[in-house]
C-alpha cells in the first residue's frame, strides 16, 4: 500500500514531481509573516526537492530594495526562523530565482511592470508559467491588489488550463458577513473559485490534518463519536502573550475576530463533519460547510447568553509582572475590545443534537496551547459508583494541536495492589516521539499544496460567510452595550470566572488544558 493511500493529506505530496513551472509573487514581501514564515518555508521546501524544477519568486513591496538587497534579507530570515540551518549549497541554487519588484498596491502601473517582468521571465525560459499572488498584507489593500491583478490581466494569465493562476489570501478574511460578502464579490470579478485559496495556517498543522484520519480511519473512535457517546466538546485556543507592540490593529479586531472566526471554528467543523463521500478537496469543504450551517443562532443576552468576553488586567505570567490591557501602549481610554471569548455552540442535526460546543480563546492566559478535548459520557456507576477509592472519571480524546502535537487518551484504569482501586491515567501519542521533531511547518505544507493545486486545506467563499453568519450577530450586541458585560480577568489565570457559568448550566466545567 502506498504512503498517500495510507494517509489522505499525503496525496498533495505524491504529485509535486509533477508541480508546474511557477512565478509566486508574494505581496508585503518585505512583511513579518513573509519574513518569519514564507521565505523559511520556501527554503524548506527547496531541501526536500518539493519545489518545482522551474521556479521563481518575486517579492512585491512599497519598500525600496535592490535585488541583491532582498536575497540578504531573505537569507537572514532563514538564518533566524528556518527549522533548518542554512545549507550553502541549497541557497546556492535558490538565491538566484529571488527578485523584488517595488510599487504602491494602488497604482495600476506598478502591476504593469510586474506583468512585463513576469513576460520577460516567460521570454527568457521559452515557456509558460504558473502564477501564484500570495497576498500578505493588511486587509486594507486587498482589494486593489486584487482588482489590479484583474484589470492589468494577470488574474487570466495565458490560455491554458493546466496553469491557471491562483491566489492565496491571508486572514482576516472581512471583519464581519457584510464586509465578507462584499470581498467575495469583489474577488469574484476577477478570479473563479477554483483559483482562490483562503488561508489559515492552523489547517496546516501536522494534528489538524490528522484529525480526520483519527475520526475515519480508526473504526473504535467514528461509531461512539455522536450525541449518545459523547458529554460536550471543548475547543481551546490559549496565547501566554499581550498584544504588545500590534496594539492599533487588535484594538479594532478583539479575540472573537481574531481566533474565534477563523482559527476554532476551523477545529470546530473538522471535528464535528459528516464522513466525506470523498478525499475530493470539494467533498471536504461541502461537509465542513453542512456543519456551519447547522450550528443554530447564539442568545445574545448579558446573564444566560451563549458568550462571554472580557479583558486581561495585570497579572504574573512565567513568574514576571506584566499589565493588563488597558495600560498597554495605544490602547484607548474607552476600549471595550474583549481579549477573551468564550462561546457555547449548538450544532441542530442528527449527530450533534444536545451536544453544546464550548470555544475560548484569549490573550495572557496561564500558558500558550491549543486543543480539542472530546469528552464522552460517565458510565453508569453500577459496578464502581461507591465509596472514596473508585476515582472515574469521563473519558477524554484530547488532540493537541499546538505547541506539543499528539493525542492523548484518557481512561479509566485499576491500580496495582490486593484491594480494587482506580484512577484515571493517559495514553499519548506524541509526533514527535513518533516522527522526529523536525515536523514540516504549517505553510511549508499549504504553499505546496496551493503550487499544485490541492484545496483541501483552504477555505472556500460559503465556508467563511457561514462562519461570519454565526459571529456578526455577536459583534453587533457587544458593540451596541460597549463596556457593559465585560469582564475581566488576572494575566496568567484561564479566564474569567462567568465563562465557567457558560458550562455549569449544563453541569461540565472547563478542564485544564494540557492535562
Amino acid at each position: 500500500m502506498s504512503e498517500s493511500s495510507r494517509h489522505p493529506f499525503l496525496t498533495g505530496l505524491s504529485k509535486h514531481r509533477g508541480a508546474k513551472p511557477t512565478i509566486l509573487v508574494i505581496f508585503g514581501a518585505s512583511g513579518d509573516l513573509t519574513m518569519r514564515k514564507l521565505i523559511p518555508a520556501l527554503y524548506n521546501l527547496s531541501v526536500d526537492n518539493l519545489l518545482p524544477a522551474d521556479f521563481k519568486f518575486i517579492g512585491f513591496g512599497r519598500k525600496q530594495m535592490p535585488n541583491e538587497d532582498f536575497r540578504e534579507f531573505s537569507r537572514k530570515s532563514i538564518d533566524d526562523f528556518s527549522r533548518r540551518a542554512m545549507d550553502a549549497d541549497t541557497w546556492a541554487g535558490l538565491e538566484s530565482n529571488f527578485e523584488y519588484h517595488c510599487g504602491a498596491y494602488d497604482d495600476l502601473e506598478a502591476f504593469k511592470g510586474l506583468q512585463n517582468r513576469i513576460l520577460e521571465i516567460e521570454k527568457e525560459y521559452n515557456r509558460r508559467f504558473q502564477l501564484l499572488f500570495y497576498i500578505s498584507t493588511p486587509p486594507s489593500v486587498f482589494e486593489p491588489i486584487i482588482t489590479h491583478l484583474g484589470e492589468c490581466g494577470l488574474a487570466n494569465h495565458g490560455s491554458d488550463e493546466e496553469l491557471i493562476p491562483k491566489v492565496v489570501i491571508e486572514k482576516p478574511f472581512g471583519k464581519d458577513l457584510e464586509s465578507a460578502r462584499a470581498l467575495n464579490t469583489i474577488i469574484a470579478k476577477h478570479f473563479r473559485e477554483e483559483q482562490i485559496y483562503r488561508i489559515d495556517h492552523y489547517l496546516g498543522k501536522e494534528t489538524v490534518q490528522d484529525l480526520l484520519v483519527q475520526r475515519f480511519a480508526n473504526s473504535i473512535f467514528e461509531p461512539i463519536w455522536n450525541r449518545e457517546y459523547v458529554s460536550n466538546v471543548q475547543i481551546t485556543v490559549a496565547e501566554q502573550l499581550g498584544v504588545g507592540t500590534r496594539a492599533g490593529y487588535y484594538d479594532q479586531s478583539g479575540a472573537l475576530r481574531d481566533m474565534i472566526q477563523n482559527h476554532t471554528m476551523q477545529l470546530l467543523s473538522l471535528t464535528a463533519m459528516e464522513p466525506p463521500v470523498s478525499l475530493d478537496p470539494e467533498s471536504i469543504r461541502d461537509e465542513k460547510v453542512k456543519v456551519l450551517k447547522a450550528i443554530q443562532p447564539l442568545k445574545l443576552k448579558h446573564e444566560g447568553g451563549d458568550a462571554i468576553r472580557a479583558q486581561y488586567t495585570e497579572g504574573l505570567v512565567e513568574g514576571k509582572r506584566v499589565p493588563g490591557y488597558m495600560e498597554e501602549e495605544g490602547v484607548p481610554a474607552s476600549s471595550f475590545t474583549e481579549t477573551y471569548s468564550a462561546l457555547r455552540l449548538s450544532i441542530n442535526n442528527w449527530r450533534w443534537k444536545g451536544v453544546p460546543f464550548y470555544l475560548r480563546s484569549g490573550k495572557r492566559m496561564a500558558r500558550r496551547i491549543s486543543e480539542i478535548a472530546v469528552q464522552f459520557k460517565q458510565p453508569p456507576g453500577i459496578l464502581f459508583g461507591e465509596g472514596n477509592k473508585y476515582d472515574i472519571t469521563s473519558n477524554v480524546m484530547v488532540i493537541r494541536v499546538q505547541p506539543d502535537e499528539g493525542v492523548t487518551l484518557i481512561m479509566n484504569s485499576k491500580v496495582p495492589g490486593l484491594e480494587t482501586r482506580t484512577q484515571p491515567v493517559k495514553m499519548h501519542f506524541n509526533y514527535s516521539t513518533t516522527y522526529g521533531s523536525n515536523t514540516p511547518e504549517a505553510y511549508e505544507r499549504l504553499i505546496l499544496d496551493s503550487m499544485i493545486g490541492d484545496s483541501t486545506l483552504f477555505i472556500r467563499g460559503d465556508e467563511t460567510e457561514e462562519s461570519w453568519r454565526i459571529i456578526t450577530p455577536l459583534l453587533d450586541f457587544w458593540k451596541e452595550y460597549g463596556k457593559t458585560g465585560l469582564e475581566h480577568y488576572t494575566a496568567g489565570s484561564w479566564g474569567p470566572l462567568a465563562s465557567e457559568r457558560l458550562l455549569w448550566e449544563n453541569k461540565h466545567e472547563w478542564r485544564r488544558p494540557g492535562n
